[in-house]
């Protein structure tokens, strides 16, 4: 048995019973503490950062043909790390010849280097939130959590699935078939678990650990080599990753290639061309629904998808109006709105809703939220805080459109003191229900749409059917009708998508919890599988069965 696995056992064991339960546990802390992570973690991973700035990163024996990198900050600077680059070929082919390796190895030792892995990972989660903060734009709390301890423990939450999925095959058994009064037929049966081969994890900007580590840690443990192909705009912290990951591998004397780094540059992706590669046999991406379908339709691998969706919210009324909308100001700000769970639309009955402030109308409800969120934005530190950087330049360019879509409830602006910093708080439209041109299409960031509606229902009705047609990940109702919440709760889990009702306090639509939350349902557009379930890592390997007629041993 493996040492890394008997190391590790335990917190495998709760890993796949908090799989089966569902109630809350965590691995690994979010909380960004010295006492947790060692006094000096958080000076000494920024010291850590700071040395990687301007020089080559070191994956001793990748393959390497020349370097490659040009990450810029959002928060203003260059970070002027080059990578190990290498041609399609040679990349497949350095997979390839660690494939068979990597397969013969028993289970429990790739799960046991997996679990090592993410325990070491964990250890440099502050290393690694100064990479995804100022590769994606997270501000620091939300980098550490999200880029560390949360996306680390999805990372386990696959290895325990696909633990339990490998174990419920047996190694060998004794097959007895009863002849009536002949002897019966006795066959010894054996079973290997058999790799699928190379897979693909096709990093995203905005959570480059935590939309990875899934489909990343999956295959490793289902005896799949692996190769990264991360943003151009965030490779560090999967570069890391990797690092990390072949260290673990070549201290037990495995192949470190099973495990690679694909890096490229903006206008010379080679994304395409790799997932095209015959000898690709899986794909995990995040990113677009036109390049999601794009992989889909041209590619030969099993594909793993979360692509674009427009959620949305339904308010119908509310026992808590400063709460409800608190709740979903911090929703609309968290993060510039860059997380594919961050609500868009929001419908309110035209005549307005009841609420324990009394009746309020159309505007009050919409200028209600917008007051929250000017609020929560008051203090600049606060604001920076919660609302991070933009990543991607293209998304403060449909801020400045989206002004133009309707009806100015709130106005977006930097947040101050922010410097060089790309930053932009949210920006509210109101606009007619038979807009659909406007709210139909997902404007992702900063950006979100109030929508008079007949009634709750007809909300619901026109989210769902959006969600069903464009895709969706989350949902929100807002309803003190216990009728109308069934009746949401039927209609949102018919078209695919997880609904929250009546949020009010440190819970937002946003989060999603490992070990409880599936992560998109794969009924909708927005995604072919979810985060993380049986089926997300059972089809990663093949069973194979020899047998021969059993013959007891003599003794």
């Amino acid at each position: 048995m493996s040492e890394l696995f008997e190391r590790h056992r335990v917190l495998l064991e709760r890993a796949v019973q908090a799989t089966q339960e569902r109630t809350y546990w965590s691995a690994f802390s979010e909380v960004p503490s010295g006492k947790i992570y060692g006094e000096s973690a958080k000076a000494d991973a920024a010291a850590a950062f700071d040395s990687r700035l301007g020089k080559p990163f070191n994956l001793p024996d990748h393959p390497a043909e020349a370097p490659i990198g040009n990450e810029v900050s959002p928060y203003g600077f260059r970070l002027g790390i080059t990578y190990p680059s290498a041609s399609i070929n040679t990349l497949v082919n350095a997979s390839k010849a660690a494939s068979k390796a990597w397969a013969e190895v028993e289970p429990e030792a790739r799960v046991g280097s997996c679990l090592e892995a993410l325990v070491r990972l964990n250890n440099r989660s502050f290393e690694i939130a100064n990479a995804v903060m100022h590769t994606s734009g997270q501000a620091f709390a939300m980098a550490f959590q999200a880029g560390g301890p949360h996306a680390q423990e999805r990372g386990l939450e696959s290895v325990a699935y696909a633990y339990a999925e490998m174990k419920k095959v047996p190694s060998k058994a004794i097959w007895s078939k009863p002849q009536g009064k002949g002897e019966p037929i006795v066959l010894e049966k054996h079973w290997r678990i058999i790799p699928k081969g190379i897979s693909v994890v096709i990093g995203c900007n905005t959570f480059p650990t935590w939309n990875s580590y899934p489909g990343l840690f999956a295959s490793l443990a289902c005896g799949n080599t692996v190769i990264v192909k991360p943003h151009p705009s965030a490779i560090l912290p999967l570069a890391m990753t990797v690092d990390i990951v072949r260290q673990v591998l070549a201290e037990q004397g495995l192949p470190p290639d099973a495990i690679l780094l694909g890096p490229d540059t903006a206008g010379s992706e080679i994304t395409r061309d790799l997932l095209s590669h015959r000898d690709v046999a899986i794909i995990d991406y995040t990113g677009s629904t036109s390049f999601g379908e794009w992989i889909k339709n041209n590619t030969q691998g099993d594909v793993y998808t979360e692509e674009a969706g427009i959620n949305s919210v339904v308010i119908g009324s509310t026992e808590n109006f400063a709460g409800m909308c608190d709740n979903l100001a911090f929703s609309l700000s968290l993060y510039s709105g860059q997380m594919c769970t961050s609500p868009q639309n929001i419908f309110i009955p035209s005549k307005g809703i009841e609420t324990n402030e009394g009746a309020k109308t159309f505007n009050e409800v919409a200028n209600g939220i917008a007051s929250a969120v000017d609020r929560l934005l008051a203090d600049p530190a606060r604001a920076a805080g919660v609302c991070g950087a933009i990543a991607n330049p293209a998304t403060l360019e449909r801020v400045d459109s989206g002004r133009t879509l309707g009806r100015l409830i709130r106005d977006s602006s930097a947040v101050e003191g922010q410097g060089d910093a790309r930053t932009a708080t949210p920006l509210i439209v109101a606009v007619e229900p038979d807009a659909s041109d406007t709210y139909g299409e997902e404007r992702f960031g900063p950006i979100s749409f109030v929508i008079p509606v007949d009634d709750v229902r007809d909300g619901i009705d026109r989210a769902t059917a959006l969600a069903s047609k464009k895709g969706a990940i989350t949902a929100a109702l807002y309803s003190t009708n216990v009728d109308d919440i069934d009746f949401a709760a039927n209609r949102f889990a018919r078209a695919g998508v997880n609904l929250s009702v009546n949020l009010t306090g440190g819970i937002f639509v946003n989060q999603s919890a490992a070990f409880s939350d599936f992560h998109v349902t794969g009924g909708n557009p927005a995604g072919n599988a979810s985060l993380t379930d049986a089926a997300f890592v059972a089809n990663r390997f093949h069973v194979a069965m020899w047998r021969k007629p059993f013959q007891e041993a003599a003794e």
